[in-house]
C-alpha cells in the first residue's frame, strides 16, 4: 500500500492540470481535501492518511481508490473482478425435501462465486450464456433427497428453466409450499413429484397447482 507522500504525490498530479502554473504544493492538496493547512502539516509528519477525504476525492474525481493506494488499474480490477459471479442468496429459504417450505421473500444477500465452480454445472453453456443466466441460491430442508441432495445444502438455482422435463432436479411451488423434487408429468397432466431417497413415496399434483420456480444446477454442502 503507497504511504502517506506518495498518495499526496498523485493527488497532486491529478489537480496539478488545473493549475495555470502547473505547480501544486501541499496546501493546494489541503484545500482540495478539505483539511486546513495545519492540520495536514500534522498528518503529514505522523504519516497519517486521511482516508474519509481521500474516498471523497476519489468519488468526486471518478478515480479508483484502488489505484491511489494500491498502484492498481481498472483493467486489472475489471479483469480479476469478471472472474467471478454474483448471485443472489435467499438465506432463509428453504426448499423443503420433506414436508412443504415458505416460498421466496424479498430479503436476500449477494455472494460472489468463482465463475469455474458454475460453468462446472453448466459447461453446455458460453461464456456469454452463462453471464446472462439467472441463478439463485437456497437451503434445502429435509432428508427426501438424499443421498443426491444433503439436508442443509446450499443449491444454485435457474430461475429461466421453468419447464417441466425428466432431467434433473426442480424447485415447485404447491399449494403446500416450496419443494424440490425430480418431476414426471403423467397422462392425465398431473405431476409427480419424486424424491431420490425411497423412502418417500411420489406425490401427485394437479398441473394449476403447480408452478415451476426454476431447475437446480449444482449445490455444495455446508461444512
Amino acid at each position: 500500500m503507497n504511504g502517506f507522500n506518495e498518495i499526496i504525490e498523485k493527488i497532486k498530479d491529478v489537480i496539478s492540470n488545473e493549475s495555470e502554473s502547473g505547480k501544486v504544493f501541499d496546501k493546494d492538496v489541503a484545500a482540495e481535501l478539505g483539511i486546513s493547512q495545519a492540520t495536514f502539516a500534522t498528518m503529514k509528519k505522523r504519516g497519517a492518511v486521511p482516508y474519509k477525504e481521500l474516498m471523497e476525492f476519489c468519488a468526486k474525481r471518478k478515480l479508483s481508490i484502488n489505484w491511489l493506494f494500491y498502484d492498481q488499474s481498472a483493467g486489472m480490477l475489471v479483469e480479476e473482478t469478471e472472474k467471478f459471479f454474483k448471485i443472489k442468496y435467499f438465506s432463509s429459504v428453504r426448499a423443503s425435501a420433506g414436508g412443504g417450505a415458505e416460498g421466496f421473500g424479498e430479503e436476500f444477500e449477494t455472494i460472489t462465486v468463482d465463475k469455474k465452480l458454475i460453468k462446472s454445472f453448466m459447461p453446455k453453456l458460453s461464456e456469454d450464456e452463462l453471464v446472462s443466466k439467472n441463478i439463485e441460491a437456497i437451503n434445502v430442508d429435509g432428508e427426501s433427497m438424499e443421498p443426491t441432495l444433503k439436508n442443509g445444502s446450499i443449491v444454485f438455482v435457474d430461475r429461466d428453466h421453468n419447464t417441466i422435463s425428466k432431467e434433473g432436479i426442480f424447485i415447485v411451488r404447491t399449494p403446500g409450499g416450496l419443494f424440490i423434487k425430480r418431476l414426471n408429468r403423467k397422462v392425465d397432466g398431473s405431476v409427480e413429484l419424486i424424491s431420490d431417497n425411497k423412502l418417500y413415496s411420489p406425490e401427485i399434483v394437479a398441473p394449476d397447482e403447480l408452478e415451476i420456480v426454476g431447475k437446480v444446477v449444482g449445490g455444495v454442502e455446508r461444512l
